[in-house]
């Protein structure tokens, strides 16, 4: 399935199909794990883009299967788009019980729904929603593999020199949000353990792709002048497709007790450097504030490269596209990720 590199990304059509070419590895996972497949929140950055790859995978993998995505879907031209790849859905409010309980029973499920931004100021919904709905969520699906998705926000700000937390490491999260994220995790391992039904927790940090990310954030920063703080010093980020490849391979290896991955690239980088290689792809200069911490949040990708592969992009390719991307006035979400944010107050 795998095909080279462009050089260039042309537009929203093309970068949906990079970002949803599933992996060797994930086409063999799926020939693992049989059975309809059912993706929570499967409106927002990643969810589409996933579920393609889904079924895309279980095509090539010659395990035909209904794949259904659902939400709210604040995007009315979603479903269409999803439906004409083969792809189910079904909208509607997650935090209403009895729409959950009319869901499909299937013996997958994908769970993406999550509250970050805006989380001060809106505590219980942020906790509703990350905590309270996992446990809904699992009473319905008692009997399926779940496969959700976390956030490197569960760990603390490391050492740059640590390489960044691995999924041993003891959970101390900063802030109200990240407190959530630990709840999450809590309940699906909870009723995994009272259950019996495999998980896999995925703890992701940071999902990046041409419209949205740490990378573009940085890059629309340098485009725009004026000095860019960089007391976050340093971060690491991952191709949204490698992201989207090795979720599906961790539901191959769902137990109970939970299984956990780190989902990250393999490179730490320096804010610093990285709008500095911005500032020469785009023919300009930039200014800095701030002097870059001593720590970070980073997550250690090590142990999923080594069980499922290497990502697939670098992170120099990235910036080549972005700057690329950015430089033809292509789409962008105009939604930041907040990566600089130390005290943990989103």
């Amino acid at each position: 399935m795998n095909q080279s590199l462009p050089e260039s990304i042309r537009d929203e059509a093309h970068l949906e199909e990079l970002l949803s070419e599933p992996t060797e590895g994930a086409i063999d996972a799926l020939r693992k794990v049989p059975g309809d497949i059912i993706l929570l929140g499967a409106g927002g950055k990643m969810g589409p883009s996933l579920a393609r790859m889904v079924k895309r995978a279980a095509d090539a993998a010659d395990t035909p299967r209904r794949v259904i995505a659902v939400s709210r879907f604040s995007d009315a031209s979603l479903p269409k788009q999803l439906n004409e790849f083969g792809i189910e859905t079904i909208s509607g409010d997650l935090l209403d019980e009895e729409f959950i309980a009319s869901l499909p029973d299937v013996p997958n499920v994908i769970f993406m729904t999550g509250a970050k931004f805006g989380t001060s100021g809106d505590e219980s919904l942020t906790w509703a929603m990350n905590v309270w709905l996992p446990s809904v969520v699992c009473r319905k699906y008692r009997n399926s593999r779940i496969t959700a998705f976390s956030t490197g926000n569960v760990y603390p700000l490391v050492p740059i020199e640590s390489g960044g937390s691995v999924e041993s490491d003891p959970l101390q999260p900063i802030g109200e949000y990240a407190n959530t994220a630990v709840g999450r995790e809590r309940m699906f391992s909870y009723f995994c353990n009272r259950e019996g039904n495999p998980t896999s927790l995925v703890r992701l940090n940071y999902s990046v792709e041409m419209r949205y990310g740490v990378l573009v954030d940085l890059a629309k920063q340098v485009m725009a002048g004026g000095p860019i703080d960089v007391s976050m010093g340093y971060a690491n980020v991952i191709w949204q497709a490698d992201a989207n490849a090795m979720t599906i391979q961790s539901m191959a290896d769902a137990s109970s007790p939970a299984f956990v991955v780190n989902v990250s690239g393999p490179e730490i980088f320096s804010t610093k450097e990285i709008c500095e290689r911005y500032a020469d792809l785009f023919g300009t200069s930039v200014d800095f504030t701030g002097e870059p911490a001593p720590t970070a949040l980073l997550n250690n990708g090590s142990f999923g490269h080594q069980r499922y592969g290497a990502p697939r992009v670098s992170l120099e390719q990235l910036q080549t596209w972005i700057a690329d991307w950015l430089k033809r006035d292509q789409v962008t979400w105009g939604k930041p990720t907040h990566f600089e944010v130390r005290d943990g107050k989103f």
